[in-house]
């Protein structure tokens, strides 16, 4: 591999984008049709970007397939260089990406630099994977016979992601990916372009990344949606988002490899020996972190009822000291709801919720230059499968009674998704015991349930999702195993 292939970016660059890399080239799209990137607060538009094809998708699936081949036969090491620079890059740019995560995705300060962290933390996880990433030798019972299992990149990896934490979720893919061996082409969501992929790209290619070893294709999703998914070329589909989108993805890949994390309806249990002040400070931070929209937020605070009302009343007191505004300013917690269409589906749930008989104990109406920066609410009381008791994606909080431990489980199994959970208790191993209990990919006792280590399994039961992201976890998803057998000596056969 020749890195000197890659024509590293002027700082200037970081400044703007109007082009996307397509096969190794920085070029607009060839619909004829632009995209308008804007700020979720002010509304000022951030850049404009020529919409690609089908056409120009395919393109890049082909340019993936050839570059890959060059990547994966680069030596361990100067792929893990390439992943190790990516990361130095970042720290060195870090103020450029927590601005772009700021006026771009609406992230407070708080929000963008962990999302920076995290982001980083995945780059130098995925540069150890050159060198662990290993097969082996089976015993066989043919004699003279020696079994070998390779493990092989799975080849070419479409990633499609999302728009609420953009920069990490969309390398947490593309990092473990190309830290494997394989080659990528991205589709970043609509809102957030540049820190869904963009800006990614920029810090691969000044890596040395080879160029057309990372696509990034932005356009419709009528346009380019299916053909992502359905095109013959890659081998592994990684996508994170809705439940809903992530079926009809299964429905259309065919016999390809997908790793998807889904939606979510997470619960907080506080059980009745619980230390309220902190299990109160991590439902605050879990629930309203990035104005909720996390799928890993609070969904579901389920308290045990002889603490409950002590619960609710120190949770609004605390809400009601929160913050919320332009994420610029240091010391705001909300930001704005990233665009109007998803605010309107807040105040719907919200309405709902009340329709079904949840009573509002905190609201308030939108504010801002946009009238997309929604205030804390919080709801309490009615049936605990009331529409608020779902995936809001929003800053809502719905605290529901429950009558022991029992209940509480019950309560929060008593749903279709099961990506995380948490349990606050008195008694660390009573809080393991019911995490035991409970029907999700991760439980986190004495803590919310955003949580994020780039070194363990992540991911989802029920229907929030297939496979694991992290650590070796991670490398056999975007790897696959190749058994070759060897026979020494000849084989006796029979005819």
């Amino acid at each position: 591999m020749n890195s000197t292939t890659s024509h590293p970016p002027t700082p200037e660059a970081y400044a703007g984008f109007d082009t996307m890399p397509l096969g190794g080239q920085w070029r607009a799209g060839s619909s004829g049709e632009i995209a308008t990137d804007s700020d979720p607060y002010t509304g000022e538009t951030l850049t404009e970007i020529g919409m690609a094809t089908a056409a120009d998708l395919d393109a890049a699936y082909r340019a993936a397939a050839a570059a890959q081949q060059e990547w994966s036969g680069a030596a361990p090491g100067e792929r893990a260089a390439v992943l190790h620079r990516a990361a130095t890059i970042m720290e060195q740019r870090r103020e450029e990406i927590l601005r772009w995560l700021t006026v771009e995705a609406g992230s407070t300060r708080t929000k963008a630099e962990w999302e920076f962290a995290i982001t980083r933390a995945d780059m130098l996880e995925a540069a150890s994977f050159p060198n662990r990433i290993a097969g082996r030798i089976l015993p066989a019972s043919v004699a003279g016979k020696e079994s070998r299992v390779y493990k092989r990149p799975v080849g070419v990896v479409g990633v499609i992601s999302p728009w609420n934490f953009p920069l990490h979720l969309s390398n947490r893919s593309v990092a473990p990916a190309l830290g494997c061996g394989n080659a990528v082409v991205l589709k970043p969501a609509g809102d957030t372009p540049v820190t869904g992929g963009l800006l990614l790209a920029r810090i691969y290619q000044e890596a040395g990344l080879p160029p057309a070893a990372l696509s990034v294709v932005i356009g419709r999703g009528s346009e380019i949606g299916d053909p992502m998914v359905a095109h013959p070329t890659p081998r592994l589909v990684s996508f994170t988002g809705s439940t809903p989108v992530g079926q009809g993805i299964a429905a259309k890949a065919g016999l390809k490899k997908l790793s998807l994390e889904l939606g979510g309806n997470n619960p907080l249990l506080v059980l009745r020996d619980a230390d309220l002040i902190p299990a109160v400070d991590a439902a605050i931070f879990g629930s309203y972190l990035h104005q909720g929209q996390i799928c890993l937020a609070l969904n579901r605070i389920i308290v045990d009822a002889a603490i409950h009302d002590e619960f609710v009343d120190l949770f609004r007191s605390r809400t009601q000291r929160l913050v919320a505004g332009d994420p610029r300013e240091q010391g705001t917690q909300l930001g704005p709801i990233i665009n109007p269409s998803q605010l309107q589906s807040i105040q719907d749930t919200i309405a709902q919720a009340r329709t079904d008989g949840a009573t509002l104990l905190e609201g308030g109406d939108p504010t801002g230059p946009t009238g997309r920066v929604l205030p804390a609410h919080v709801l309490t009381g009615g049936n605990h499968v009331a529409t608020a008791a779902r995936e809001v994606f929003g800053p809502v909080a719905t605290i529901i009674p429950a009558d022991g431990d029992d209940a509480a489980v019950r309560i929060a199994n008593d749903t279709e998704y099961g990506l995380t959970s948490a349990v606050f208790s008195g008694d660390a191993e009573r809080g393991v015991r019911v995490a035991h209990r409970l029907q999700a990919g991760s439980t986190h006792v004495g803590d919310m349930t955003v949580n994020y280590e780039p070194n363990t399994a992540f991911g989802g039961e029920k229907a929030s999702g297939l496979g694991r992201f992290g650590g070796e976890w991670g490398i056999a998803e975007f790897t696959t195993d190749q058994w070759i057998s060897v026979q020494h000596s000849p084989r006796a056969l029979e005819f």
